[in-house]
């Protein structure tokens, strides 16, 4: 054992200690974080405008400030831009980070000195959880890889900005960075099918432990490797252990991805966002992520069926039940407040408080009055990749209201198949089957005849990464949505088919 990995052992003993103390005491630990974020604020023009000074208890807050998004905030987050201080957080904002808006076009999220440890450490006490648990510390002694976004910052009247995985890359301890893949000069190429090539090459040699990022994009960089050197990346890399990932459903692409490396490997679900690190996998034996109650964020939650009522009831950890989709809004330390990031979650445990992310708020079907959510057609697909042995690169599903010939309305599900089902019919079938036992507003308008089962349309080899290209979305932190209420991803991928 490496004196590294010693250390390492040492260390996660320490961080999940400290973890669990603030774990098993969650109401306390968010009326300790909710109090210093009043107090700190009190004085911005924020606090000002919602009168702060004020604000003696949770229930004085969600009377004196609305649930906003981003584009109702704008008016303070325009100020910041601009240079004012104290706006929604004492001084200047460290960063900000960049997103692409679908309504507001470019968002600007600030990242603050009193947040970013918060994105840091979070990432780093997943690590140390995982070797807490299960005693595995060696992969410290390989080589780590990223796929993130561009290190390369702009600046805008003093603070710098960039992707939130570029920002964070200059935040990597100094014991990691000899670790680290790829290079700096790689990490800062902007196309993407050329950044995979180039990390590539620079990996294939190397002895890789660790690799992280979007499952999506990950598959390509192992599709890259494969077709490289004609060797499973298991083999190519024989001590690589762990996979981390965030920002969609790894279960979807699990075999697949175990198809690729030729074996199993160990998995660590990360919950990171521009507008903070919210939750991690803390445990290999549970389901869900370890929400992070004591990083200087306030959650609050909304029945996600309530959620557009005129005043929908806001709830705080200790109100919220496990199994049912809701909003989370979260007031942090950046200076965000009651703010909705546009994520549905359900709770997995409440001793400690676990989640899985269901959705987004605008991203479901419910062309017929069905709600149906990114969650489970997930499960659904999993249960039908299961029982035909199919594997899948990638799909989405929409709705098809008027259909030819005066047939029934269906939902149409594009699919791009790794592996074709050993029967297609029974792939077809366990996936409506699987939707209409967890939904049972689906299973009434089949039951009904309102709708058709659904129909599967095959979408060729790469045809989802032509789409991504299309509307200049390919690579880096971007996902396609699981599902949509219109037809306007379908309608591309029509056109992708036909070619």
């Amino acid at each position: 054992m490496s004196l590294k990995s010693f250390g390492a052992k040492i260390f996660a003993k320490n961080i999940r200690k400290k973890i669990d103390k603030w774990a098993s005491k969650p109401e306390a630990t968010q009326k300790k974080v909710f109090q210093e974020l009043i107090d700190k604020a009190k004085d911005t023009k924020f606090g000002k405008d919602h009168d702060f000074k004020n604000i003696k208890s949770y229930a004085d807050f969600s009377k004196k400030v609305p649930v906003r998004d981003y584009e109702e905030l704008r008016f303070y987050v325009d100020k910041m831009v601009a240079g004012e201080e104290d706006v929604l957080w004492p001084g200047k904002p460290l960063y900000y980070a960049k997103t692409s808006g679908t309504t507001s076009g470019a968002k600007y999220i600030p990242l603050t000195k009193d947040s970013m440890p918060s994105h840091i450490n979070a990432a780093r006490n997943a690590i140390l959880c995982y070797i807490a648990e299960t005693g595995n510390a060696k992969f410290v002694d390989g080589k780590m890889i990223f796929l993130q976004g561009s290190p390369e910052m702009e600046e805008k009247n003093g603070v710098k900005l960039g992707r939130l995985s570029g920002i964070v890359a200059h935040y990597v301890p100094s014991y990691l960075q000899k670790n680290r893949m790829p290079s700096w000069e790689t990490n800062c190429i902007d196309d993407w099918e050329t950044k995979v090539d180039a990390i590539v090459e620079e990996t294939r040699n190397e002895n890789m432990s660790v690799i992280s990022g979007i499952p999506s994009w990950v598959q390509m960089y192992f599709e890259k490797l494969q077709q490289k050197t004609g060797k499973k990346v298991g083999e190519l890399f024989p001590n690589f252990d762990l996979f981390i990932y965030g920002g969609v459903n790894y279960e979807p692409y699990r075999s697949k991805f175990e198809n690729l490396i030729g074996r199993k490997v160990d998995s660590i679900e990360l919950y990171p966002a521009s507008e903070g690190f919210f939750a991690f996998q803390d445990k290999q034996t549970e389901k869900g992520m370890l929400l992070q109650l004591d990083s200087g964020m306030f959650y609050e939650f909304i029945k996600a069926d309530e959620f557009f009522d005129e005043n929908p009831k806001r709830l705080t950890v200790g109100e919220v039940e496990m199994g049912v989709n809701y909003v989370m809004l979260v007031s942090s330390n950046a200076g965000l407040w009651a703010y909705n990031i546009g994520d549905t979650v359900q709770f997995t445990s409440t001793n400690p408080y676990r989640v899985m992310v269901s959705g987004r708020i605008k991203h479901f079907i419910s062309a017929f009055g069905e709600h149906v959510i990114a969650k489970e057609v997930e499960e659904a697909m999993q249960e039908a990749t299961a029982a035909t042995k199919a594997r899948i690169s990638e799909f989405t599903v929409a709705p098809q209201i008027t259909p030819k010939n005066e047939e029934l309305p269906y939902h149409e599900w594009f699919i791009e198949f790794e592996k074709e089902p050993e029967d297609l019919a029974k792939f077809s079938k366990t996936l409506d089957e699987s939707l209409q036992k967890q939904n049972s507003y689906y299973f009434d308008l089949i039951e009904g005849k309102i709708l058709q089962p659904l129909k599967i349309s095959r979408v060729p080899e790469n045809g989802f990464q032509q789409y991504m290209k299309s509307i200049g979305k390919l690579g880096g932190q971007n996902k396609l949505p699981r599902l949509a209420n219109d037809r306007k991803i379908a309608e591309v991928l029509e056109k992708i088919i036909k070619a």
